[in-house]
């Protein structure tokens, strides 16, 4: 019978060919995501499915999932095959600006743990490489392409470095969609801010901000993110 929780320490990208592990960034979104009325979700840059089925978990609705890399959608096809939400989550390859000027969905929530390196060296492979770089999504095109399928009272969920989610809220703000929540996320207590999760809305709204700290030593998870995140782990 399929595991309706997931070990993450288990739950690997085709690791034969580049052992890409799931991240805790792909762990905090999907955690973080409010999926509160939502009746159609997307998840942009699916990887190996692992935010459809954090928000499948806590949800009834159909959630889709797209990717432009076949061994990852192959991946997550089979995690999905594998698990309890198989009617309620579609896999497909496909890149989003095809996927938004085709479909006509609308989407409650669409959610992404988008590529983040715009000036650095590429990865060695290809698919990692694509995985981390915005030479194939800048995050212009996703939030350009986000809002012609959001629904009215739609929302974008992202998660990205604090330089590169600063530049995304202005750019999403020059676009007409307003950053509604924000969380400063710290690896370590009294340490620097290293991601920003974030809300966008078409609304006019003041922003929550609140913060949240991974650990408060080395492998020793912090009380904030172990009632976060516990629901998806095996063992916290």
């Amino acid at each position: 019978m399929p595991n309706p929780y997931f070990s993450f320490k288990q739950f690997t990208v085709f690791q034969d060919r580049c052992a890409m592990k799931v991240g805790i960034d792909g762990v905090l979104l999907g955690a973080w995501t409010s999926v509160e009325g939502c009746k159609n979700i997307l998840d942009v840059g699916t990887g190996t499915g692992l935010i459809a089925l954090m928000l499948a978990q806590r949800t009834e609705a159909l959630i889709t999932g797209i990717d432009i890399e076949k061994d990852a959608v192959d991946q997550a096809i089979e995690n999905v095959k594998n698990s309890l939400w198989e009617k309620q989550i579609n896999i497909q390859e496909q890149s989003f600006q095809d996927y938004a000027n085709t479909s006509n969905e609308r989407f409650d929530v669409i959610v992404s743990n988008p590529p983040y390196f715009v000036n650095s060296l590429k990865a060695p492979t290809e698919s990692r490489s694509t995985a981390r770089h915005t030479d194939s999504l800048s995050h212009r095109e996703l939030i350009e392409n986000a809002m012609k399928i959001l629904s009215p009272n739609g929302r974008i969920c992202l998660i990205l470095p604090l330089n590169e989610g600063i530049e995304c809220i202005r750019i999403a703000k020059s676009l007409g969609l307003l950053c509604s929540k924000r969380v400063n996320v710290y690896p370590k207590r009294n340490g620097e801010i290293k991601r920003l999760l974030l809300e966008f809305k078409t609304a006019q709204t003041e922003t929550e901000v609140t913060h949240l700290v991974i650990e408060e030593g080395r492998h020793q998870y912090s009380a904030e993110f172990t009632k976060f995140a516990k629901d998806y782990y095996q063992k916290l």
